[in-house]
């Protein structure tokens, strides 16, 4: 099987499995908690916030993260019309 073979059957298991799946938030529920875990430990290594600060420092530092991402998306998007136009 050739790579974009390999790749199509992924994507039809993928969407085959979401589409039997009844509740999509409930599937994704320990992701979400994994990484919004991953930016409160980053706020406070030692735990010595309270949880609202925690909180609060969490979503700060998410925003910083997927801005950052934008950012390298906007970037990396902007190069490719430069290479394309050539």
């Amino acid at each position: 099987m050739t790579p974009a073979q390999r790749t199509l059957r992924a994507r039809m298991a993928a969407h085959t499995s979401w589409a039997r799946t009844e509740n999509r938030s409930a599937r994704t529920e320990s992701a979400r908690k994994a990484a919004l875990g991953r930016f409160e430990r980053q706020v406070d290594p030692e735990g010595r916030l309270s949880p609202e600060e925690r909180a609060r420092r969490a979503k700060n530092a998410r925003t910083a993260y997927f801005s950052g991402l934008a950012i390298r998306s906007a970037t990396a998007r902007r190069r490719g019309r430069v290479r394309g136009g050539e």
